[in-house]
């Protein structure tokens, strides 16, 4: 099988409760509240150990926060690296208003970091044995935009391969001037990048287009409710969205990197990738609040899938 890295330059501590109603000026009392280690590539890291892999995880970590985190994550059986930095750790926050059954999520910028402290991220990069280094969440403040630019750089040079899941301009950069193996942006990250609307059937032809011009090899767009595009040089495939019980949206795209990074690392074909990556994004939106997914749920989606793909 082959290796994961994932790399998380912004983690978290999530912290996910409900309550019976979200009201401005007065208390909002909360109730069933869960937390876990999160942030994009600790999320990565824990979809792929719940599917049965073995994942590498490096992480920033810094103040009485990083030291929560990294009591948080010590149970979790994979090789870990931590990056001691000097500002703590964020924590996000996500509320779930009963009485509307709207999800309300709370998430800072996170901690102001500097290239030394990056720096070690760099080294391990150059001599990782890792066959998909996973990049995947936000950039903490003070890390330039080209960070993940620099990594694809290493990652191309050893020829491994990147899998990218990002957003604003961290992704923007990295896409004008870097190749990945595959990224991951939603709908909403498309437009974004592109500056203009989409919809999932403009949405297939504008990543094939960025295929062309060399960003990379395979693109997955998630189009929500629409399902998702999965956009190779000379492949479209849409999938219609699986329907679950929505319970909460945290970590969906994270789940669904993890299921495709882990499916591929298993020897599985881009197209078989991608719909374990669909399956597992919808089986965290059947878990509350911060759980992300259950193997069994992405089993069992995946099986469905696969009898609707071959019925067709």
């Amino acid at each position: 099988m082959a290796k994961i890295l994932s790399i998380a330059l912004n983690p978290a501590i999530d912290i996910s409760s409900d309550a019976e109603a979200v009201q401005h000026t007065h208390k909002t009392r909360t109730h069933n509240q869960q937390q876990h280690a999160g942030g994009g590539g600790i999320n990565v890291a824990r979809v792929v150990q719940e599917l049965g892999g073995t994942c590498e995880l490096v992480y920033l970590s810094g103040g009485d926060t990083g030291t929560l985190l990294e009591t948080m994550l010590s149970p979790l059986d994979m090789l870990q690296h931590v990056v001691t930095i000097k500002d703590p750790v964020r924590v996000a926050y996500n509320v779930r208003d009963l009485s509307t059954n709207v999800e309300y999520r709370f998430v800072p910028e996170g901690p102001l970091v500097s290239e030394a402290e990056l720096a070690p991220v760099f080294d391990l990069l150059e001599r990782t044995d890792a066959d998909y280094i996973v990049a995947s969440g936000s950039l903490p403040r003070g890390a330039p935009a080209d960070t993940y630019v620099r990594i694809a750089k290493i990652v191309a040079d050893r020829r491994k391969r990147l899998v990218l899941d990002t957003s604003g301009p961290a992704l923007r950069t990295t896409l004008s001037s870097a190749k990945a193996f595959l990224i991951k942006p939603s709908l909403g990250e498309l437009q974004g990048f592109l500056g203009r609307e989409l919809d999932h059937a403009t949405a297939g032809p504008a990543a094939q287009a960025l295929i062309r011009d060399g960003a990379a090899d395979h693109i997955a767009v998630t189009l929500g409710a629409d399902g998702a595009i999965l956009a190779s040089i000379d492949n479209l495939t849409h999938s219609p969205a699986i329907a679950v019980p929505v319970k909460s949206a945290v970590g969906a795209g994270d789940s669904f990197v993890a299921g495709m990074v882990w499916s591929l690392a298993e020897g599985r074909s881009v197209e078989e990738a991608f719909r374990m990556g669909q399956a597992a994004g919808a089986a965290a939106v059947m878990t509350p609040g911060t759980e992300l997914c259950r193997r069994a749920d992405v089993m069992t989606l995946y099986g469905a899938q696969e009898a609707m793909t071959h019925n067709h």
